[in-house]
């Protein structure tokens, strides 16, 4: 019964980094770039709610949250990363750290680098006892909220105008490019879904770890990244398991004690460097061929 608080905690937090990695894998999948700014991104949805919540009800701020987080990622893409579309891919990921350092700066100077207090979000971050351990509502709400927007996502992958060309995108940027597919609006609704969907992340991490500052998305955002490479990057199921994979065994590390809390962050890319010893294309990636 000790482990139970751990596990639990474990499946809140995969489920969060889920949320965020599913960002991760989708850009790369399509334009085969690591956005370091996600994390950031995530970090900024924090603290926009923060702000928003002071001046009017927390009904109105989640709303306006959501909207103004998926408008941040689409500014992102379409400053940074629209303009180097032809660009070699160092140039686009140099722009991509670049944006990442951009955000915490305004950030920093917004809060000043002090830490801010997420506001307490009625019900969600309420108290309840499971199997005899105490708990918040959100360990709760956490997995099933991100199984049902995960199944929302497959289903407009798989069944919708939209989907199917993102995943011809996917499959062969060039030929989509030549069949008439809109390359940028397919890219640009990309990056509104991950950035809506880390959005949505950061409303249920912060309710557990409740003080945002300029870097609190580095390393989220890090473990979430590790947790698409481990299940293979640019799939969504991969990214989905090795982010619950990760949560549930850096949590049962950390019921070890103190001692053993300190190496739960250093397990992560242990196990990372382990698997993809045992399979460079991660848990469920597809080995990649290059057309001569």
């Amino acid at each position: 019964m000790q482990y139970v608080p751990y596990i639990l905690a474990g499946i809140s937090v995969g489920g969060q980094y889920a949320l965020i990695a599913i960002g991760y894998t989708m850009v790369y999948g399509i334009l085969r770039l690591i956005n370091f700014a996600h994390g950031d991104i995530f970090m900024a949805a924090g603290l926009i709610m923060i702000y928003l919540a002071k001046p009017m009800t927390l009904w109105l701020a989640v709303p306006l949250m959501l909207v103004l987080t998926v408008l941040i990622g689409f500014a992102v893409e379409r400053v940074a990363y629209k303009p180097l579309r032809d660009a070699p891919r160092m140039s686009v990921m140099i722009s991509a750290i670049g944006v990442s350092y951009l955000v915490q700066n305004v950030a920093l100077y917004v809060t000043g680098g002090l830490a801010k207090s997420y506001p307490s979000l009625p019900w969600i971050s309420d108290t309840i006892t499971i199997l005899g351990a105490t708990t918040k509502r959100v360990t709760v709400i956490t997995p099933i909220l991100t199984l049902v927007l995960i199944v929302g996502l497959v289903i407009l992958i798989k069944k919708t105008k939209i989907g199917m060309a993102m995943r011809a995108v996917s499959r062969d940027f060039e030929t989509s490019r030549l069949m008439g597919i809109k390359i940028n609006t397919v890219i640009s609704v990309t990056f509104l879904i991950g950035s809506l969907l880390a959005a949505v992340g950061s409303l249920l991490y912060f309710s557990n770890y409740t003080a945002v500052v300029p870097t609190s998305g580095a390393m989220p955002g890090l473990k979430a990244f590790v947790a698409a490479v481990f299940g293979g990057i640019g799939s969504i199921p991969g990214a989905v398991i090795g982010a619950f994979l990760i949560g549930i065994s850096e949590n049962i590390i950390k019921s070890g004690g103190s001692s053993w809390t300190t190496f739960s962050d250093a397990f992560t890319f242990v196990l990372l460097i382990i698997v993809l010893i045992a399979k460079p294309t991660g848990l469920f990636g597809e080995k990649q061929t290059d057309k001569v």
